[in-house]
């Protein structure tokens, strides 16, 4: 199961805003609908201050464009919209198109799990300028949510040192949708296992869970309680141990934790969700410990992020395993990605390409033209640099790259070095060119991407900037299209 097409069975073509639809149509009336484009999302800047963005949300984006069409009811729909003097907004004649386009785009994408770095395309489509424009809105939903969220997890993970995160999110995610994807690519930035157990059957994500305070406070005794949780669920026993008073809950645990064990079974461990959990965590670790508790985990929840688990690393609280939920499946310091999806190149049949480039008083907002192609410098201690070049110029035939925001930051690669090329065939002609993966390689492809950045690069507080820039003439070629653009305007 991929998830989405389990959710959603009809085809989501209808998830866009309304303007592509209308310069769809314009297009269509203007006989260049099945004029070639080229589009590259990306996004602008790293979320979160993080010195790394990891890529996820393109099994769901492929699942999206293998099953695009209009169905019959869209159609029908489409011809109820009106304009502003109440006549139909679109001709039945561009509906029924619409009813029997096929979708034909090529799509080229980095690998869910690589890190990337503002400007680069995690994702380039070309084919047709009508089926290319139609994609944009529901590319980006899918892309920049469990973009976002992966790399909110991986900043998680690695706070915690490698210690299991269980993502606790569902009730505070946002919506369905948003928490089934919120699951998705909190796994692949790597948290171990989730609450959401639509997501475990959908998506195969390892479930994890025990009980709430609501269970505590049924019975007249926190004793009681667990001492019931232990009949019933002998073999998942964790306990809440902050109803009342979290010290005397793990005294509590221990006496059920031992009736446990003379029946064969051995308490799993304690979980803390409130008060001063590096206190707390020392303390009850010393109870369990003299109780001959060695091996029961404590795990600790509450509003954790990275930094309060940094923090709580640093105060050597004895936390063994890390729930996280609102700050992770809401990327609470960061709502969005902001990623774009931009027109850089376009052909009429037995023509050239003709690129294109957005200008803008900010330069981060100008627009790379060309039909781009992103590589990988790396030497045996791990990544070295990112070049972005114009795949239709051929090789890059410079080993200079430039930063796409300051032409006086440039760099010079050792021309040595491993590279790779990290946009690869995805869609061809609208049919699949690669085989599906599954979480688990995604996931294990997240984690060695991380480990081979710099350290300087994946720490907290004033990441270093991993040099990624233009190779030399895409640099030339972008530079003098905004010199003739504003000569011209």
């Amino acid at each position: 199961m991929n998830g989405l097409t389990d959710i959603y069975k009809p085809s989501l073509a209808m998830l866009t805003d309304l303007y592509q639809l209308t310069m769809a149509y314009g297009y269509w009336k203007e006989g260049r609908g099945n004029d070639e484009a080229v589009f590259h999302l990306f996004f602008r800047k790293p979320p979160f201050g993080s010195g790394y963005t990891l890529a996820a949300g393109l099994g769901f984006a492929v699942d999206y464009l293998q099953r695009f069409s209009f169905t019959r009811e869209d159609q029908e729909y489409l011809g109820t919209l009106t304009g502003n003097d109440d006549k139909p907004l679109f001709e039945k004649a561009f509906l029924s198109f619409l009813g029997d386009m096929t979708l034909s785009v090529d799509v080229d994408a980095m690998p869910e799990g690589t890190v990337v770095f503002p400007q680069e395309p995690l994702l380039r489509v070309k084919g047709p300028l009508i089926q290319c424009q139609l994609l944009e809105t529901a590319l980006l939903n899918m892309i920049n949510f469990q973009t976002l969220i992966a790399t909110k997890a991986a900043r998680v993970c690695q706070a915690a040192r490698g210690e299991p995160v269980l993502e606790f999110g569902l009730r505070r995610a946002q919506g369905v949708d948003g928490s089934i994807s919120a699951s998705r690519a909190a796994y692949i930035g790597g948290c171990a296992a989730t609450s959401n157990v639509l997501a475990g059957q959908l998506l195969g994500i390892p479930v994890k869970g025990t009980h709430a305070h609501s269970w505590v406070m049924t019975f007249d005794s926190e004793a009681e309680a667990f001492e019931r949780y232990a009949d019933a669920m002998p073999n998942n026993c964790v306990f809440l141990i902050d109803t009342y008073d979290t010290l005397e809950g793990v005294r509590n645990a221990i006496a059920a934790g031992t009736t446990l064990r003379s029946k064969g079974y051995e308490m799993v461990g304690v979980r803390l969700d409130s008060g001063d959990l590096a206190y707390l965590s020392i303390e009850a670790r010393k109870l369990l410990d003299a109780a001959g508790f060695e091996n029961a985990v404590i795990i600790a929840s509450n509003d954790l992020d990275e930094h309060i688990i940094e923090s709580l690393k640093q105060q050597d609280a004895k936390i063994a395993v890390w729930g996280v939920g609102t700050k992770l499946v809401t990327a609470y310091d960061q709502p969005s990605l902001g990623g774009v999806y931009k027109l850089s190149a376009i052909r009429r049949a037995g023509e050239g390409w003709q690129y294109r480039v957005k200008l803008s008083e900010q330069s981060i907002k100008t627009s790379t033209p060309g039909i781009l192609q992103v590589r990988r410098f790396s030497d045996g201690n791990g990544f070295v640099a990112d070049m972005i070049y114009n795949e239709d110029a051929g090789e890059p035939r410079s080993m200079t790259i430039v930063d796409p925001l300051n032409a006086e930051h440039h760099r010079t690669i050792n021309a040595d070095m491993d590279h790779t090329d990290l946009l690869l065939p995805v869609l061809r002609a609208g049919h699949r060119a690669c085989e599906a993966e599954g979480l688990p390689a995604i996931r294990d492809r997240a984690a060695e991407q991380c480990n081979r950045l710099h350290g300087s690069i994946r720490r907290f507080t004033n990441p270093h900037t991993y040099p990624c820039g233009l190779d030399a003439d895409l640099h030339h070629l972008k530079s003098s299209m905004i010199s003739s653009l504003r000569e011209n305007a």
